[in-house]
């Protein structure tokens, strides 16, 4: 039997549950446990790289936690990573608001920023290396500190789509390939 409910979560009125879905998905929360910290040359948000495609030759480490680390196995032999984490100096978040190429407000989920109803960031580096529980990345667009959730490899095969839209991106070419550094600045910290 289909039914559907309303829940109240973090304040906002949900209509959802198909068979009683909802109930079993919140019964328990989803939890996350880092698996390591990512260090950086970057200590405040103000002036870190917005993306890693503007964080050219910025290197940092990612500090695996030892009871992780075998499952570093073969890694070493990837270019390029694709890191998970947690945006952990995000408070709140917004729908909407103003990307840093324009003026008009665009929905949170056609944005990558930090304030988000999860805050979860993504990011794809280079690997130079690894020496134990320490891998050497560059071109790195991360705050100094943040929580590593997961580390995949990246594979062109796979995470590579030609013809690919860009969305509201979609003319600002000229823009962005005069841009060697954007980086940061006070806007997602506040509220709009």
């Amino acid at each position: 039997m289909f039914k559907i409910t309303t829940r109240f979560f973090f304040g906002k009125s949900i209509v959802l549950t198909k068979y009683g879905e909802w109930n079993s998905i919140m019964k328990k929360f989803i939890k996350y446990k880092p698996i390591g910290v990512i260090r950086s040359p970057f200590k405040e948000q103000q002036g870190t790289p917005i993306q890693a495609k503007f964080a050219t030759g910025t290197k940092g480490v990612i500090e695996l936690f030892n009871e992780f680390c075998e499952g570093l196995e073969g890694l070493e032999a990837f270019s390029h990573l694709i890191l998970l984490y947690h945006f952990h100096k995000a408070k709140g978040f917004n729908l909407k608001t103003k990307p840093y190429l324009e003026d008009v407000p665009h929905g949170v989920f056609a944005l990558r920023g930090p304030r988000r109803p999860n805050a979860i960031g993504i990011t794809v580096v280079e690997l130079e290396k690894i020496v134990g529980n320490k891998l050497y990345i560059k071109n790195l667009d991360v705050l100094d500190g943040t929580p590593l959730l997961d580390i995949k490899p990246y594979i062109h095969y796979f995470d590579v789509f030609p013809g690919s839209k860009a969305g509201w991106l979609e003319g600002h070419d000229e823009k962005l390939a005069q841009q060697l550094r954007i980086s940061a600045d006070n806007r997602f910290n506040e509220k709009e």
